[in-house]
């Protein structure tokens, strides 16, 4: 974890080598990330959401992260918008009742795969409703829910406590649940 810190700092000051190094480590990163999530979407491969997500990650300047958690921070935000794009390219969004939460205990790429799109769909609109009242929640789910981040992992990274992660996880759930039931 201290490697990435060290070497985004490295990468800002102008470091060629340690730029290089840094987009070879985040970029297995994150293709450990979606290769953990990802099964049987032909649409959506490991290989082609890390591709994008990488390749939004260094147009929108990766070298301007602060540190390892914010870097996750913004690829669990890019891989949320890529999902979403593949989400609604996929199929038109058909508005009916009785839309039921993708549940949290997958992640978005588990449940495009499994043809769920509306669920997605339909979370992404609460999320940005979470987003607006709370962001660190919102921020939690999409490392969670988008990223495939264990609570453990973002702790770390965010250098929390699982414990309060846990609790918040709880919240942002509910919120989500109460959002999407009251459609």
């Amino acid at each position: 974890m201290a490697e990435i810190t060290e070497l985004i700092g490295k990468a800002r000051g102008g470091d060629r080598q340690a730029s290089e190094r840094l987009f070879a480590t985040l970029y297995d990163e994150l293709r450990r990330l979606a290769a953990g999530q990802l099964r049987g979407d032909p649409g959506m491969r490991a290989t082609s959401l890390v591709h994008e997500a990488y390749l939004k990650l260094a147009h929108h300047g990766a070298l301007e992260v602060n540190d390892r958690g914010h870097y996750f921070a913004v690829a669990a935000r890019i891989m949320r918008q890529i999902v979403i794009d593949h989400v609604r390219s996929r199929a038109a969004l058909r508005r009916g009742g009785n839309v039921q939460i993708a549940p949290l205990t997958t992640t978005a790429l588990q449940a495009v795969a499994q043809d769920r799109d509306e669920e997605v769909l339909a979370l992404d609109a609460a999320l940005g409703s979470l987003a607006e009242i709370d962001p660190q929640l919102a921020g939690l789910v999409e490392m969670r829910f988008y990223a495939g981040l264990e609570l453990g992992e973002i702790a770390e990274v965010q250098e929390r406590s699982e414990r309060s992660l846990k609790r918040d996880w709880r919240r942002a759930r509910a919120f989500l649940q109460r959002h999407l039931t009251a459609e």
